[in-house]
């Protein structure tokens, strides 16, 4: 069963640059204006549409919930492949550091789970990937605080910073381009694939880099994301970078090198983390 799963999604991989599969171009508009916030000072905010949908919109009328799927039952952590790098098995973090230059991290063991700690930092992968096939299991803490994005809020970052949000979505509701197994602020999921909060979830990621050419992106990034044996995401072209730019905008493409590390986030929360393994792919 283990096995075919993963034979199922190389074959997803496969299919990842057929006519098909290929999307039109987005229509993105840009635009900002002066605000005051909460402390009367004006200050420039940037918004940002996707054809037509603003960024980290929270109408349901505007953009509907994605429906929830229940997903099969946690079961023990999936097996590397016989070609894959094991990036954490549960024993240690010397694989790790932090993206702070010249910091170890302060990320802690926690029952051969990974796990920030208060002002730990993100963590990052010491070898550098480019297109991949990510594995990840990640649990939100069983004891529920907060609510929004700051319920259970972590983050996965391919290499180039692209961000497959981590979060407690179970009953949880947020802009849906931040909920859990969304291409932050890009694109929600296809379904809400949630487990209970303390449960072990999977995210099983295909990851195309981008092509920049100079300073312009020739071939953009693209993503297939499934979450807990849910297709989630289907071959997705990231029209953009996925780094927060104020509450209606997200960042823009920035050209980097044709591998980097792969990192998780600190967002305040104990989110654990356990059984990461990468295949790297040819572009």
């Amino acid at each position: 069963m283990k096995w075919g799963f993963i034979v199922a999604l190389c074959a997803v991989c496969a299919v990842a640059f057929t006519p098909a599969a290929l999307a039109k171009e987005p229509k993105i508009k840009e635009w900002s204006k002066m605000e005051k916030n909460d402390k009367g000072e004006l200050k420039e905010v940037f918004y940002m549409t996707i054809d037509g949908i603003m960024v980290h919109e929270t109408d349901p009328k505007i953009v509907p919930p994605p429906p929830i799927v229940t997903p099969a039952p946690p079961g023990e952590p999936i097996p590397a492949p016989s070609d894959a790098v094991v990036l954490f098995d549960g024993k240690d973090l010397s694989k790790w550091t932090s993206t702070k230059e010249g910091q170890e991290t302060k990320w802690i063991l926690v029952d051969g789970a990974m796990s920030p700690v208060k002002d730990s930092g993100y963590i990052r992968t010491k070898g550098e990937f480019g297109s991949c096939q990510l594995h990840v299991e990640f649990a939100t803490p069983v004891h529920v605080e907060g609510d929004g994005q700051g319920r259970g809020n972590s983050g996965v970052f391919l290499p180039g910073g692209y961000e497959v949000q981590v979060l407690d979505s179970y009953n949880n509701v947020t802009y849906f381009d931040g909920q859990c197994a969304a291409l932050y602020g890009r694109k929600p999921p296809l379904a809400n694939a949630c487990r209970k909060p303390g449960e072990w979830q999977t995210y099983d990621i295909v990851y195309h880099r981008p092509i920049f050419k100079g300073k312009k992106v020739v071939r953009k990034a693209r993503f297939t994301v499934i979450h807990n044996g849910v297709l989630v995401q289907d071959n997705v072209e990231l029209t953009g970078g996925t780094g927060w730019r104020g509450p209606h905008s997200i960042s823009k493409y920035v050209p980097h090198g044709d591998k980097g590390p792969i990192q998780l986030q600190d967002h305040g929360n104990p989110v654990l983390f356990r059984n990461i393994w990468v295949r790297e792919l040819k572009d």
